[in-house]
């Protein structure tokens, strides 16, 4: 009641005064309280003290939230979420298989030209289909998440067959005939590139120091 009956503005304070018999005076400078400031230091944290804050957390790299120091998705609630995949092993695999496509014909291409023989388009073409759909399985297998349950037996299975491809595909080079070379190699080099694309570094490293070895150790040239 007390809020109500206060004037609130110069028209009401005139009013008031008028119904009590008083002279109206405004508030001037002159007649209005003075009193000295609050000199004391804040009782809590200023702008300054929470930006210099901050400014310590962004140079150490950490998070302005605790809870979030343990680099997991949360969601709003701060719950941790199970990562996923944009794409899945599926559309993972897909875009592999295109990918690995696109090297398979350009090594066939690349074999053709090497022994100066006529490109036949159609029959890369063909070929390139045909290996389309292994390359699907393959990928895909490597990329599930049952396989991604054991990820040493993945990288021993990869630095297997990385080993295994490149040194066949260095032996055929240097030992059969350019119609064999033509049938085997692009299908054993685009092999040779998943598995090394599949391992870890120290097995990639592994797998290539084996096929290098191989190399000199039968003497046989690359080019």
């Amino acid at each position: 009641m007390a809020d109500e009956q206060t004037p609130r503005n110069r028209r009401e304070r005139r009013a008031a005064a008028k119904e009590k018999g008083e002279p109206f005076e405004p508030l001037t400078a002159a007649n209005l309280p003075m009193a000295q400031p609050d000199w004391s230091r804040p009782k809590g944290k200023t702008l300054y003290d929470l930006a210099a804050e901050r400014e310590e957390l962004l140079r150490k790299g950490q998070p302005f939230d605790k809870k979030y120091d343990d680099g997991l998705v949360r969601d709003e609630e701060g719950n941790v979420l199970e990562s996923e995949p944009p794409i899945g092993p599926v559309g993972d695999a897909f875009v592999f298989t295109l990918t690995l496509g696109m090297l398979h014909f350009t090594l066939d291409v690349l074999v053709y030209n090497q022994y100066r023989q006529t490109i036949e388009w159609r029959e890369i073409v063909t070929r390139t289909a045909t290996m389309l759909p292994v390359l699907f399985v393959v990928t895909y297998v490597l990329r599930s998440k049952m396989l991604a349950r054991w990820p040493l037996l993945k990288q021993l299975v990869c630095f297997l067959i990385g080993a295994v491809a490149g040194c066949y595909l260095i032996y055929i080079g240097n030992t059969f005939g350019y119609y064999a070379v033509m049938k085997q190699s692009p299908p054993i080099g685009t092999l040779w590139v998943l598995a090394v694309i599949e391992m870890g570094l120290p097995f990639a490293v592994a797998s290539l120091s084996v096929n290098g070895a191989f190399l000199w150790w039968h003497g046989y040239k690359v080019f």
